[in-house]
């Protein structure tokens, strides 16, 4: 056991294994984050409505409209067969540790916490893995129950369907509408229900466990018992105080030891700060804001988890643990560090720049001996890297969503002294398209309605998983993010192509580059330059005229969201057009859209050229990030 624990050992401690003959063994962790399960065939209590016929399986599906998904960040029905064949794959890898950093579920409504519980009962008996799961956001919604529903699920010839948890929270708009149903598996699920379900994975100490604690136990590593655990793990026993009011709510961060050597620390960053008009009854979840913030309010109300993670890195170093921290909220800037850039262009509350950690979350938790956090909540793939004035470093890893483009989840490999990540896509996904007769149905409905936002029809043409959730990403483009854009540069990109960006960079007066672009009036001399340039980095015109505005927009949110894993779906030509385009581009521009189209080839730029986000290597003594090429 001892060869074991040496040949893991990360950067803790120095240890010596050199009078150690036995092979050495490493240890593979999958972390699946934001998966956002929902139950596609649900079984809803206290009613006779089942849901809807699929006509490919003869069930009934209880699934959100395609007009919802597209107008979220998030898919709702297909994950449930992409979270499926992630575990599939994982089982074939033989990994026997799986972490879901929160939003596990898709608002913690009972149906959806049931089926995770089901799935993962399933995977650990038949499979041997464990699962040690961190709360999200959207699990709990807010700390307690909560009446609630959804207005969009799909339901008879296409139309929405209403489901309600009780009586009186929809009011009907129509009376064409379909009637409301009502059924408690519909509700927000707070800590207590939520935790109750999935007790097994790691929110609780189990017996096998070698070690499993909180921020709020009496013991240490040294006398832990586990009965002693089992009494203090009660719900009651791990809350905290927030705000001035006095509110207490929960906090179910816990630290477990399921295999010897390896501590796996999990970080319940959901922040529920009371509202100014909430009355004294703090179980009401109506007196809380949402948690979506992350670790910048961390600092300021739950200061107690600073404190706790500097108490399990100290004791984790002492004991020679490798130490995995996980968490629902990113700890770094997941954006590139294109940050400024991105609020200069788009404005502040613009790409969800509120969720942005601010600098002094990196700097504590380093501080704090934290050297590598894996997070969630933004569905994008990142890498980020800080080091404090101490000289301490952290890696955040952000893990992708199941639930977006590009699918994927991250493999850890523990090393010595070094953690190699890899990020594995799932392309096809057995089963992706087994409701698409019933969207089938709803578009049908939609045209005959002559609905103006009508989703576009091919995506049920999506040839595989991969493939479905580009075009998930291309409607959310139209309906949501499209509306970011500054309305010139919006307007001017969808209107031209590669080509009339190269011919206005050749055109000679810089000041000129706007007026050229809009009245695309270019002389021929600059026409011949951009001919002799193009072909200076092996181009040529035709390759810069494959490409419109909208793709460059297009491409700006394939590398937002999947990092050098949207590589492939834009092509490597297209990237080095994009970089020369940069480089011709003065930095100094004074006219407003010149200076907007270099801010966001800029950030495209920033994008391209971040640290590894799909396979590589961190170095736990030094925190260097290396890239892993195949």
């Amino acid at each position: 056991m001892k060869t074991i624990l040496c040949a893991i050992l990360i950067g803790m401690v120095s240890t010596s294994c050199s009078n150690l003959t036995e092979p050495k063994q490493s240890i593979q962790i999958a972390f699946m984050a934001d998966v956002h399960l929902h139950d596609v065939y649900a079984k809803f209590d206290n009613t006779d409505y089942q849901g809807i016929l699929n006509p490919k399986n003869n069930q009934h599906a209880t699934i959100r409209t395609m007009a919802s998904q597209l107008h979220s960040t998030r898919i709702f029905n297909e994950n449930y067969f992409a979270f499926v064949a992630a575990l599939d794959d994982v089982v074939g890898r033989g990994i026997k540790y799986v972490v879901m950093p929160g939003d596990f579920s898709d608002d913690g409504q009972p149906m959806n916490i049931l089926a995770l519980q089901s799935i993962l009962q399933q995977y650990s008996s038949e499979h041997g893995i464990t699962f040690l799961l961190a709360t999200g956001n959207h699990d709990p919604v807010r700390p307690f129950d909560m009446p609630a529903g959804k207005t969009d699920f799909l339901g008879i010839g296409g139309r929405e369907q209403v489901i309600m948890s009780q009586t009186g929270l929809y009011e009907a708009r129509s009376v064409e509408e379909l009637p409301t149903v009502i059924t408690p598996s519909v509700q927000k699920s707070g800590y207590e229900s939520i935790i109750h379900s999935l007790s097994d994975f790691g929110f609780y100490p189990k017996k096998q466990d070698l070690y499993w604690s909180t921020p709020f136990a009496s013991y240490d590593y040294d006398d832990y018992d586990f009965d002693l655990a089992q009494e203090e793990a009660q719900l009651s026993r791990r809350t905290f105080q927030i705000g001035e009011k006095g509110f207490v709510v929960p906090d179910v961060s816990y630290v477990t030891e399921p295999i010897k050597g390896v501590w796996f620390l999990s970080i319940d960053g959901n922040v529920y700060i009371p509202k100014e008009s909430a009355h004294d009854n703090y179980l009401d979840p109506n007196n809380y804001g949402d948690a979506s913030i992350g670790y910048n309010e961390v600092l300021t109300h739950k200061q107690h988890l600073i404190e706790w993670v500097k108490k399990v890195s100290d004791e984790a170093k002492k004991h020679n643990k490798v130490l995995i921290p996980f968490s629902h909220f990113p700890m770094i800037d997941f954006n590139d560090d294109a940050t400024a850039d991105i609020r200069n262009l788009f404005g502040a509350d613009k790409m969800q720049l509120h969720r942005v950690p601010q600098e002094d979350v990196a700097m504590i938790f380093a501080d704090a001996g934290l050297k590598v956090h894996f997070g969630g909540h933004m569905h994008i793939n990142d890498t980020g890297k800080r080091k404090t004035s101490q000289g301490n470093s952290l890696i955040n890893v952000q893990v992708p969503s199941l639930a977006a483009y590009i699918p994927a989840y991250k493999i850890a490999t523990i090393q010595e002294d070094a953690l190699e990540i890899e990020t594995v896509p799932l392309h096809d996904v057995p089963r992706y398209n087994e409701l698409f007769e019933l969207y089938r149905m709803e578009h049908d409905y939609l045209t005959s309605q002559n609905d103006p936002n009508i989703w576009n029809k091919e995506i049920l043409k999506a040839k595989n998983y991969h493939d479905y959730t580009q075009w998930h990403l291309k409607e959310l483009i139209r309906f949501r993010f499209l509306e970011d854009w500054p309305v010139q540069l919006k307007q001017q990109l969808l209107a031209l192509r590669g080509s009339d960006l190269l011919f206005a960079s050749q055109q000679g007066d810089p000041r000129e580059f706007s007026q050229t672009l809009v009245s695309k009036n270019y002389s021929d001399e600059s026409i011949e330059l951009s001919i002799q340039v193009a072909a200076g980095i092996g181009m040529t015109i035709q390759d810069f005229e494959a490409w419109t505005g909208y793709d460059l927009i297009l491409d700006f949110y394939r590398l937002h969201s999947a990092d050098e894993l949207g590589f492939a779906d834009i092509g490597a030509k297209r990237l080095k057009q994009y970089e020369f385009l940069l480089s011709v581009m003065p930095t100094d521009a004074t006219d407003p859209l010149q200076r907007q189209i270099y801010q966001t080839f800029h950030i495209i730029d920033l994008f391209a050229h971040g640290a590894p986000a799909d396979h590589f290597m961190i170095d736990m003594k030094d925190g260097n990030v290396t890239r892993i090429t195949e």
